[in-house]
This record gives C-alpha cells, structure tokens and sequence, in this order.
C-alpha cells in the first residue's frame, strides 16, 4: 500500500462521484441492491467531499453521509432538507459490507426510489452536475 494522500481538488472527487454513480445503474441491471446501494452512498460521500473541499474543508475520513451534510449545511443551510436521505443511504454503506446486514432486505426498487432525491441534493451541490438515471 502507499502512503499517497488523498486529492485536495473537488474535480478529483466528482470525477469518481461520476463513476460511482455509473455504477449504480450497473449493480441495479444486475438485481444487486446492495451493491447499488453501496455505490449511492459512496456516489453522494464524494460529492459531499468534493463540496466541502470547494469551500476550504479540510478533508477527514468520514463515510457518514449526515455528518458530513452537517458541515456542508453550515456553506448552504438548504442542504438540511436531505438530512433524512443521508441518514437513510448511509446505512447502505454497511449493507454490502459486514456478515451482520447481508439480508438486509434492501431492494432495487429501493435504491431506485432514492435516486431522484440524490440526484437534487447533487445538483443543490453542483448546479452544473449532469447525472443520467
């Protein structure tokens, strides 16, 4: 392993937001809601990141999508109205992780029900944000 430190540039972290969220739709072709539920929370964590980063953050290591929404609230105080989605998609970091959550009963349409609120709280972050799906 390498002791490289993660990127300070937000085009860094959307770059792989974009992939992430690529593979959301992958996972759901293939029926897999965990892993599609993965890749969403990993998805909105960068573009969290990458958010937070713009406006002078310095980067942690933090998965929890709520606590990181707590900091970008304090640069745009709407970003509160997903505090409901992040704690929620924030538990899908673990579905596919740890023995302990692997039925977790997550489905597709699950995941798929989530998507249009991601995709605003993207677009709250970065109005310039195109997203398929």
């Amino acid at each position: 392993m390498n002791d490289k430190q993660n990127s300070l540039e937000p085009k860094d972290w959307i770059r792989i937001a974009r992939k992430d969220w690529q593979r959301i739709g992958r996972n759901l072709k293939e029926n897999d809601a965990e892993a599609a539920g993965f890749y969403l929370q990993q998805a909105l964590e960068k573009y969290l990141k990458a958010f937070l980063i713009q406006h002078g953050w310095k980067l942690k290591k933090i998965h929890t999508l709520h606590t990181l929404l707590k900091e970008a609230v304090k640069y745009k105080p709407e970003l509160e109205a997903f505090r409901k989605l992040c704690e929620k998609i924030s538990g899908y970091y673990v579905m596919d992780r740890y023995p302990l959550f692997a039925d977790s009963g997550l489905t597709c349409e699950d995941v798929k029900n989530d998507l249009p609120e991601a995709k605003r709280l993207i677009q709250m972050l970065f109005p310039d944000e195109k997203l398929d799906g």
